[in-house]
């Protein structure tokens, strides 16, 4: 039996398809009331204040921990702290997290947050299995499809890179990682297949979507995170085991209906 956290989200959604469609005993926790389907058994409860946690973990061998909000990133330690206390009480599932690269070397609110909870994992005396992945392709989709809201002038923060992923792509690690023999603690970063520009990608994002080619405003990246990401801290080149690229996902994403 394999519980999801977080599974009706991004990266949940194809986290508990794939594992419904390698057979597994596939449990996913969701704060509302959601009907069983085949394969796939749903718990109604909330990790920020317990309710129906325990419930939800009894009987799992194995916990895929996806559920985050970076929007509200301080309910992440307390929220993952009760995975860990209800885990307990059942026994020793396995426990599967997904963090951020760059977790521990940049001072930003959410990757503090995520390298926290990761050191509690650690500590728990659960077995467990940590992978870090650098930022899906949809984030910076979702920012550039804010920023080009403003006819003409687009902010463009200076000396920024990335790396994104395919969220699919991750979904498939971590369900390789779920269905396992046993944990694997730390195991090796998993980054896109390219490191660009954040002026390649807004190029990219504007030729898929056919607009005009805004005037860019260099932004500055201030303070000790800014100092972080211009240091590339988020990027793993070494780690650049994703296939789909940029312009394909950019492609796919707006091939026309």
């Amino acid at each position: 039996m394999i519980l999801v956290t977080g599974a009706t989200g991004t990266l949940g959604r194809p986290v508990v398809r794939l594992l419904r469609e390698a057979g597994a005993d596939v449990h996913g926790l969701s704060r509302r009331d959601r009907a069983a389907e085949p394969g796939l058994t749903w718990h109604k409860g909330d990790l920020y204040t317990g309710e129906g946690v325990d419930a939800a973990v009894e009987g799992a061998e194995t916990i895929v921990h996806c559920a985050s909000d970076p929007f509200h990133p301080k309910r992440d330690l307390p929220a993952s702290r009760r995975l860990v206390e209800a885990a307990r009480r059942q026994g020793a599932p396995h426990l599967v997290y997904i963090s951020i690269v760059g977790v521990d070397k940049i001072d930003y609110g959410y990757y503090r947050t995520k390298y926290a909870v990761e050191r509690h994992i650690e500590d728990s005396g659960l077995p467990y299995t940590i992978l870090r992945a650098t930022q899906f392709h949809t984030l910076p989709a979702a920012v550039f499809n804010v920023l080009t809201k403003v006819p003409g002038v687009v902010g463009v923060p200076k000396g920024l890179r990335d790396q994104p992923v395919d969220v699919a792509e991750v979904a498939a690690r971590l369900a390789e990682l779920a269905l396992a023999a046993g944990p694997a603690r730390r195991v090796d970063d998993m980054g896109g297949p390219e490191v660009l520009t954040v002026e390649e990608m807004l190029a990219g994002y504007l030729e898929a979507r056919g607009l005009r080619r805004p005037v860019r405003v260099p932004l500055p990246l201030p303070g000790k995170a800014g100092r972080g990401f211009r240091a590339g801290h988020h990027l793993t080149p070494g780690h650049a085991v994703g296939k789909r690229t940029w312009r394909q996902f950019l492609a796919e994403a707006h091939e026309p209906r």
